[in-house]
């Protein structure tokens, strides 16, 4: 694996730095004091020089705490649950001895009940990009820490979405492998049997290495299990998505986004099919539905019910409310669940059948830290529709970041039977090597200034397109002048413009010189294709003159 830092000690002194730069102080439980990570760089550059195959060097890592790291105290997000292990969990101590080096315990959702971040007497955890926006949870912390370049790698769990929600709404990598390929030997369980160890990073391949390095049984964990690896990803393979029907209730532009996402699936050559996933969904809300969860009572339960005085203080109400719920199913209702989704298991790998996974967006929706506490339980439980039910049917999964929709990040996730871990991993690697197309309405047209940017990125000009005719188009108070496209639904406007071919690095490129107030997101054409363009956001409309019954931005030009 490529070397991401020079030194460990460049790598410490570049997280002391961002700690102090972004202040969150909400991401973090605890740190380690600085000297200490200093003095475990210096360790880990001697050893480098020494000869030492340590893969993880010059790399930092944070632990969600609810992973033991020794030295540090576990809280699992409830002081009066605190303790401190002497040694560390298994998937801990595997990076440490690759040569990374953990940096603190991040915030989470307490005892890991929750896909919003915002479950903490430790406080919220806010959103890397959007302060009013909630993070994602149960790994909160975890997630913000990577997407805002604290560290390289963070260590979270997920069972029933925890590790790749908060990498939809950053913006990151999240990747949840199979059950038992990461022991989840030291790690404060929220439903031992569903528990799974996650990675957060900016970057798939070091995600999944990340992943590999903590595999393996370690003799302690009971569920733990070898790798049974899937064959390769042939050539042309077929990706299950939703029906339309499915795909409601998403926040706005999401649902187009996610079309835009499949046809880039498309591009890189696969066959996109519609199935009905609703076994699946089924399967989903018996997690928090039905009789599983009592497990979440067995994990944690006696020490709320000890501690009933702390509800609404250092522990937190509605996490205390769901896990106390826990023991009031019977045993036989238990039983009656495990038949259901034993029925639901089979047909849902009916409805998957002759493809090489699911791909469906990440979450829902992204809603703000007010809407969360207006109404913590309903919001929540909009969060985990795709996610909830991948432990449940022994499923693995990943998520990865698929653009941008109204200044918030847009993630996708791909999902598919135990041990196709490393599948899924070609499969979004695939998606995001494939040509992007990309709409330009303004100064990106041939002969417009910006032109250069899109064939210096190895752009090739398909032709002239227009979009449906749901737009506006305004001309931005911006120096120099710059069009906004906006769309509006019924009533707009058909807006000209161009469509390009682009390599995705080209693409990436493109996209990461785009300047505030404008935006990459999905739009809709003419000829009903969806392909992603530039947009403007709301606030950029201040003072903006609205233009679109000139119908395009040459139109004018001319004019002016």
């Amino acid at each position: 694996m490529t070397r991401r830092q020079p030194t460990a000690r460049a790598a410490v002194e570049r997280s002391l730095a961002r700690i102090a730069e972004v202040d969150r102080p909400e991401i973090w439980i605890s740190l380690r004091p600085a000297a200490d990570l200093v003095a475990e760089a210096a360790d880990v550059d001697a050893r480098v020089a020494a000869g030492d195959d340590l893969p993880l060097a010059g790399l930092t890592v944070a632990v969600k705490d609810n992973i033991d790291v020794a030295g540090l105290q576990t809280t699992a997000g409830a002081a009066s649950f605190a303790y401190e292990p002497v040694v560390d969990a298994t998937a801990v101590a595997r990076l440490r001895a690759a040569g990374a080096i953990v940096v603190g315990k991040a915030n989470l959702d307490q005892f890991a009940t929750g896909l919003v971040g915002t479950r903490s007497p430790f406080g919220a955890v806010r959103n890397a990009w959007d302060p009013t926006r909630i993070s994602g949870g149960s790994s909160s912390g975890s997630g913000v820490a990577v997407a805002l370049g604290i560290v390289d790698l963070a260590l979270g769990t997920d069972t029933a979405g925890s590790g790749r929600v908060p990498a939809a709404l950053n913006g990151i990598v999240g990747v949840k492998p199979t059950k038992g390929l990461v022991p989840t030997t030291g790690v404060v369980p929220a439903c031992r049997t569903q528990d799974v160890v996650t990675v957060f990073a900016r970057d798939l391949d070091l995600a999944r290495s990340a992943v590999e390095m903590m595999t393996g049984v370690d003799g302690r964990d009971p569920l733990a299990r070898t790798d049974a690896a899937h064959a390769a990803l042939p050539a042309r393979a077929r990706l299950a998505v939703p029906l339309p029907t499915q795909l409601e209730g998403l926040a706005d532009g999401w649902r187009e986004a996610f079309v835009a996402a499949t046809e880039v699936a498309r591009s890189a050559g696969f066959e996109v099919v519609e199935r009905d996933i609703s076994a699946l969904l089924d399967a989903a809300r018996l997690l928090y539905d039905g009789a599983f969860v009592a497990e979440r009572y067995s994990a944690v339960g006696a020490h709320i019910a000890a501690h009933r005085e702390l509800i609404g203080a250092d522990l937190d109400e509605t996490v205390a409310g769901i896990i106390l719920a826990g023991a009031a199913p019977a045993a036989h209702e238990l039983f009656d669940d495990f038949e259901r989704l034993d029925a639901l298991r089979l047909r849902g790998a009916e409805a998957l059948d002759g493809c090489v996974a699911l791909l469906t967006p990440t979450t829902t929706w992204h809603p703000t830290l007010a809407e969360v506490a207006a109404d913590p339980v309903g919001a929540n439980s909009r969060m985990g529709r795709f996610t909830n039910f991948a432990n449940l049917l022994d499923m693995a999964s990943l998520a990865v970041p698929a653009g941008v929709v109204d200044g918030l990040s847009f993630g996708i996730m791909l999902t598919g039977p135990a041990f196709t871990d490393r599948v899924l991993a070609q499969i979004a690697q695939r998606i995001a090597a494939a040509p992007r197309r990309l709409f330009v309405v303004g100064a990106h047209l041939s002969g417009q200034p910006l032109n250069s940017q899109l064939v210096a990125a190895g752009g090739r000009l398909i032709g002239a397109a227009s979009t449906a005719a749901e737009y506006a188009f305004h001309a931005l108070a911006t120096t120099p002048a710059k069009p906004g496209l906006v769309h509006i639904g019924a009533g707009g406007t058909s807006i000209v413009g161009e469509v390009w071919d682009l390599p995705a690095a080209g693409f990436a490129a493109v996209v990461d010189a785009v300047p505030l107030p404008l935006a990459i997101g999905s739009v809709l054409l003419h000829d009903g294709t969806r392909v992603a363009g530039f947009l403007a956001t709301p606030a950029a409309l201040e003072g903006a003159t609205d233009i679109s019954a000139l119908g395009g931005w040459r139109a004018h030009l001319a004019r002016a």
